[in-house]
C-alpha cells in the first residue's frame, strides 16, 4: 500500500497535468474558432470552382483534352496523397487517417496496382512506414507551417503536377479529415488527378461561347483547382486538429480531476487509519502503565 508521502506526491503531480491539459484544452478553442470559420469558408468556393470546371470539362474530350483532365491512359500506378497533422495530443484523429489511407492501399493492392504513398504532416509516417517502408514516395513537412496558407498548398500541388506530367504515378487520392463538430472529423478520399469531371453537372440548352477556348481555360483553371483542393485539405486538417485535440484535452481534465478525487479519498482513508492506529498505540501505552 502507498504510503502518505507518495499519495500526497501524486496528487500533486496529478494536478499539474491537469493544469496543463485545461490550458491546452483552452488554447484549442480559442483556435479552433478561426480554423472552423477558413474551412468553412473556403468550401463554397472550391465548389464553385468545381462546377465551373466542370461546366467547361463537358466540352472537351479525347487528346484535345489536357493532360491533367484525361489522364495518361493507364490506371495502373496509384499514389495516396494522406494528410495529417503535426503534433499529437489530438485524440484518434491521425489514427482514422491513417486507418483509411491504408485501407484505400490495401484495396488498390488487391485489384493488381502498383501503389505508393505522399505524405504531408509528420504523425502520420511512423505507422504508415510500419507496413509500407519501401513505398513511400515524397513526405513534405509543415510543421514549420504556424497557419495553413495558400503558398504551401501551392507548393505540394505543384510537385504533384510535375511528378505527374513526368509519368511517375496514373491517379493520386487525396486522403485528409473533413471537419464536422469538435466530436466528428471523418477522413475521407477524392481522387486528385487526373481531375475527375463532376457527374452532377447542369445541363443547359444556352449556346455558350469562350474566349479563349475551353481548351486554353481547362489549362489556367485545372491546376487552380488542384491547389485549391489541396489548400481545403489543409483547413479542414488544421480545424480537425484543433476540435480533436480540444475534445481529448477536454476528456483528460475531467480523467485527471476523477483521479485526483480517488487519490484524495485514498489519502484520507490511509491518514484516517494512521491516526486511528496511533490513538490506540496511545491508549494501550496508558493502559499498561
Amino acid at each position: 500500500m502507498a504510503s502518505l508521502k507518495e499519495l500526497k506526491d501524486r496528487i500533486k503531480s496529478v494536478k499539474s497535468t491537469q493544469k496543463i491539459t485545461k490550458a491546452k484544452q483552452m488554447v484549442a478553442a480559442a483556435k479552433l474558432r478561426k480554423a472552423q470559420a477558413a474551412a468553412e469558408a473556403a468550401r463554397p468556393y472550391a465548389e464553385r470552382l468545381a462546377g465551373v470546371m466542370g461546366s467547361l470539362a463537358s466540352k472537351v474530350s479525347g487528346d484535345s483534352a489536357p493532360l491533367l483532365l484525361r489522364g495518361t491512359g493507364s490506371t495502373q500506378r496509384h499514389l495516396l496523397v494522406v494528410v495529417n497533422t503535426d503534433k499529437g495530443l489530438c485524440g484518434g484523429l491521425n489514427a482514422n487517417i491513417v486507418k483509411e489511407a491504408k485501407k484505400q492501399a490495401r484495396a488498390l493492392i488487391a485489384d493488381g496496382k502498383d501503389v505508393t504513398f505522399y505524405l504531408v504532416g509528420k504523425k502520420g509516417r511512423a505507422p504508415i512506414k510500419r507496413d509500407y517502408a519501401s513505398k513511400i514516395e515524397h513526405h513534405y513537412d509543415t510543421s514549420e507551417m504556424r497557419n495553413p496558407g495558400f503558398e504551401e498548398a501551392e507548393k505540394i500541388a505543384d510537385d504533384l503536377v510535375a511528378r505527374f506530367e513526368k509519368g511517375e504515378f496514373d491517379v493520386a487520392h487525396l486522403v485528409y479529415p473533413i471537419f464536422k463538430s469538435a466530436l466528428a472529423q471523418d477522413p475521407t478520399t477524392v481522387q486528385l488527378l487526373p481531375v475527375p469531371a463532376p457527374e452532377d453537372t447542369p445541363a443547359s440548352d444556352a449556346a455558350v461561347e469562350y474566349e479563349p477556348d475551353e481548351e486554353e481555360i481547362l489549362e489556367d483553371l485545372l491546376p487552380r483547382y488542384i491547389k485549391t483542393q489541396l489548400f481545403g485539405a489543409l483547413l479542414e486538417r488544421e480545424a480537425s486538429e484543433q476540435g480533436a485535440s480540444m475534445t481529448a484535452m477536454d476528456n483528460a481534465t475531467r480523467n485527471a480531476g476523477e483521479l485526483i478525487d480517488k487519490l484524495t479519498i485514498q489519502y484520507n482513508r490511509s491518514r484516517q487509519a494512521a491516526i486511528t492506529t496511533e490513538l490506540i498505540e496511545i491508549i494501550a501505552g496508558a493502559e499498561a502503565l
